[in-house]
């Protein structure tokens, strides 16, 4: 059998290099939000001639008009998408467009205008943490109830919150990081992706747990951390193949062929979902075997120095 649980704290070390450094990064920059929770307009253009300008020759426009904090992409269908701070008057946007089309000399189309006012943005951000906080607890209830049979209930729940916020940990991580070096920002698209991460997680660990809970009845002989590393192996295989076969590589194809305004998502999704599938085999379960033992006692050399005297 392999042996999983025995490098658990290998697999813990990897997720801490990955998680640790968005954390400082998030911590420096913070999240790049979107109009969606901070307010303001989003305007998409497209030029007649498909050569579109730079981000800088757009930014300086708006700056003609007093407004200076604009964020510009351009995309490779050769539209232009700038966003900046609440545009209240219709008529401000037809200026810039109109400008637009004169310093370029070129045809320019709106394609889409979206404004969101500083309150709206407050209440989407509020209540897409209400919804992960709740769904935690719901989570933390369901499992206690589930796994009531069986010794220390409570803590299948707690440990399956623990990996999903190191699901939600790595999410983040890449959305800030991704924001510093390619100009993301979280939107209404990245609350969605993360809640379907935060969804599939769950799942998943629900799957690993109840192996563990069936097996406790039958092989309760077996030392603890035996039987749940022989949970794992029979999971293993259903796991990987639920999450590669069908949802990665469906991602991967939007990632790699979904256009630019697809790409994010789904990349999100795709590292989100990859993760979830890793947690669950080498994060929750651990984490199970380390509350049940108490290792916490050995760490930095105290438990080996309590024995020792």
């Amino acid at each position: 059998m392999i042996d999983l649980l025995g490098k658990r704290y290998i697999f813990f070390a990897i997720s801490l290099l990955v998680i640790i450094p968005g954390l400082i990064f998030l911590g420096v920059f913070g999240l790049p939000l979107a109009i969606d929770f901070t307010g303001g307009t989003l305007l998409e253009v497209s030029f007649a001639s498909g050569n579109p300008p730079q981000p800088a020759e757009v930014i300086a426009i708006y700056e003609e008009f007093g407004i200076d904090d604009t964020q510009v992409q351009v995309t490779g269908e050769g539209t232009v998408i700038a966003r900046s701070s609440f545009l209240e008057d219709e008529t401000l946007q037809g200026q810039i467009i109109d400008r637009m089309s004169e310093e370029f000399n070129d045809t320019v189309t709106l394609l889409s205008a979206d404004s969101v006012g500083p309150t709206i943005g407050r209440e989407v951000a509020g209540r897409a943490a209400l919804a992960v906080g709740i769904a935690a607890v719901i989570v933390i209830i369901y499992m206690t109830f589930a796994f009531r049979g069986i010794e220390n209930s409570l803590r299948y729940g707690i440990c399956a919150i623990i990996a999903m916020m190191h699901d939600v940990g790595i999410v983040i991580s890449l959305a800030v990081i991704g924001g510093k070096f390619f100009g993301w920002q979280a939107d209404a698209l990245f609350v969605t992706a993360l809640l379907t991460v935060i969804g599939f997680s769950v799942q998943d660990k629900i799957v690993v747990f109840d192996r563990i809970r069936e097996n406790s009845k039958t092989l309760r002989r077996l030392p603890f951390e035996t039987l749940v590393n022989h949970s794992i192996i029979q999971t293993l295989q259903r796991s990987i193949n639920t999450q590669l076969m069908t949802v990665e590589f469906m991602l991967l194809a939007l990632v790699l062929f979904g256009g630019v305004t697809l790409r994010e998502f789904a990349l999100i999704l795709l590292v989100g979902l990859f993760s979830g599938t890793y947690s669950s085999i080498f994060i929750a379960a651990p984490i199970l075997v380390v509350w049940e033992k108490k290792e916490w006692r050995n760490w930095f050399g105290r438990g080996t120095t309590a024995a020792s005297a």
